[in-house]
């Protein structure tokens, strides 16, 4: 009777994972240890480890360990065919060890170093399309009693569950990268940029914009250069009950002055020479939607005055012309100076200030969010896998290290770049931190600095600079040049004025 209803509990468990691996939330770290929890418990057991096979070095790693030790076991790893799992998962077969001490192939250097002793051990491994991904491991029979072949069978059922849980998840996986990759590409194809960050930072502030982007009050964006700006304006348009109208960008300190009025809000024919014809500007394209003005303190003080007007009566003429003409526009502004620095000095209007800064936003530098770094390290490598056609498959833990510890002073436009130059010149299956230039070259030049004019400041920078891309490329000056952006005479010339000896 009572073994009747050990076996009925068992099949009852059975189906409970079943479903759960069935469901649209299967997969996962979670599920698996839903899976060793129950395998534990129906054995009979003390302990428990479930340990996931790596095939680039052939080691087996502890990715859920059950038990008093449990957190310690996982700082350990196994080589292939080392102690009893590693004996299971090279060799694709299930293990009963009843007394571990007689047998040769068990590796007590774990047990000894965590303190806790190991009489029996029940060992199967979890398969894939018949390949060994990993080992289910239950270990001390309860009251120091024998696991049987009944044990081994039933933990044979649990591990083909786990492996159709790491087979769903590792699917899954794939297909969510797949799926972020083509909205990445519609999303460039249609101007927009992917949204990258799980730090809390960012979200306190990713969860402030979004909710910002309800109303249709004026929004400012504020933090330092290369943080994102641009992409907080994107997920505002794109939240927003205008998401489906235009989103228009314009750069304030990327056109001249004299030809800036003329593409904010147009100009009529003839108004100045070369205006053969009667062109909209930005704000008449942006009607309905949303207008970005990025380096909004860059804004001359005349047209402050006739952007003022826009916010305040949604009106404004075209250069040339005296017709009044309405627009109804979303205005998001940004900037990474101190505007109220600028206020103060009168270089910008204070009530076109107060008019902006109804929904103020900072957004925080890359080194107070350093939990986004590897994250949009790896999606800048894939993206330039797929753009250069490179199979670099991910970062060694040293390039990560160096990634994590660099300050960022261009933040993430900086890391884009610095991802895309590794690219570029890795020839290995990842990416090494000797590829990285990032404050290599500002640490060796420091006291080369001291006392300099500004001249020779930047001819010391290029110097360095220059021969470490030179060296990443073997003194290839064709590569090099490619590589810097400038034409192969140039940087010859460059090497001799700058005396760059090999």
């Amino acid at each position: 009777m009572l073994k009747s209803a050990i076996d009925r509990n068992k099949f009852e468990t059975l189906i409970e994972l079943n479903a759960l691996i069935n469901s649209e939330h299967s997969g996962g770290k979670e599920l698996l240890k839903t899976i060793i929890e129950s395998a534990t418990r129906l054995m009979e057991a003390d302990a428990s480890s479930l340990l996931l096979v790596n095939p680039e070095n052939n080691k087996l790693y502890f990715e859920i360990a059950l038990g008093t030790k449990g957190p310690e076991v996982q700082r350990f790893s196994l080589s292939m065919g080392e102690g009893i799992a590693g004996w299971v998962a090279a060799n694709n077969r299930s293990l009963i060890v009843n007394d571990v001490e007689s047998d040769t192939r068990f590796f007590s250097d774990i047990s000894k170093k965590i303190n806790f002793p190991t009489k029996s051990i029940l060992a199967v491994p979890m398969r894939v399309k018949e390949r060994c991904v990993g080992v289910i491991e239950i270990i001390n029979k309860f009251d120091g009693g024998s696991f049987t072949e009944e044990d081994l069978e039933w933990l044979e059922i649990f591990a083909t569950q786990a492996a159709i849980a790491i087979q769903n998840s590792r699917s899954m996986q794939k297909v969510q990268e797949e799926v972020t990759l083509l909205q990445d590409e519609i999303q460039t194809d249609k101007g927009y940029h992917t949204f990258i960050g799980e730090s809390k930072a960012i979200k306190e502030k990713l969860d402030i914009a979004l909710r910002a982007a309800k109303a249709d009050s004026s929004v400012l964006l504020l933090g330092e250069s290369g943080v994102g700006k641009e992409l907080f304006a994107e997920q505002i348009h794109l939240h927003s009950p205008r998401c489906n109208n235009p989103l228009i960008r314009v750069n304030c300190a990327a056109l001249p002055e004299g030809l800036l009025e003329s593409e904010l809000f147009g100009h009529v024919k003839g108004a100045f020479t070369g205006a053969g014809n009667d062109r909209r500007g930005r704000f008449e394209l942006a009607d309905s939607g949303t207008i970005f003005l990025d380096e909004i303190v860059d804004l001359p003080l005349n047209l402050q005055v006739k952007l003022l007007r826009v916010i305040q009566h949604r009106m404004f003429e075209r250069v040339g012309g005296s017709e009044p003409l309405k627009v109804d526009v979303r205005i998001i502004a940004a900037t990474n100076r101190d505007i109220e620095k600028e206020v103060e000095s009168g270089r910008f209007r204070a009530d076109l200030y107060y008019r902006l800064n109804v929904l103020p936003i900072y957004i925080p530098p890359l080194r107070e969010r350093r939990e986004d770094i590897p994250l949009l390290a790896e999606f800048f490598l894939k993206r330039f896998n797929r753009e250069i056609k490179k199979q670099i498959k991910g970062f060694a833990p040293e390039a990560l290290e160096v990634l994590l510890s660099y300050s960022w002073p261009g933040n993430v436009r900086e890391l884009e770049n610095a991802v895309e130059r590794a690219v570029v010149i890795t020839q290995a299956d990842a990416i090494t931190p000797d590829v990285f230039i990032l404050d290599k070259i500002s640490e060796s030049a420091e006291d080369e600095y001291s006392g300099r004019s500004m001249k020779e400041a930047v001819n010391i920078f290029k110097k360095h600079y220059i021969r470490q891309i030179l060296e990443m490329n073997r003194w290839n000056q064709t590569k090099t040049s490619k590589l810097l952006g400038i034409q192969r005479t140039y940087l010859s010339r460059l090497i001799k004025e700058l005396k760059i000896n090999r």
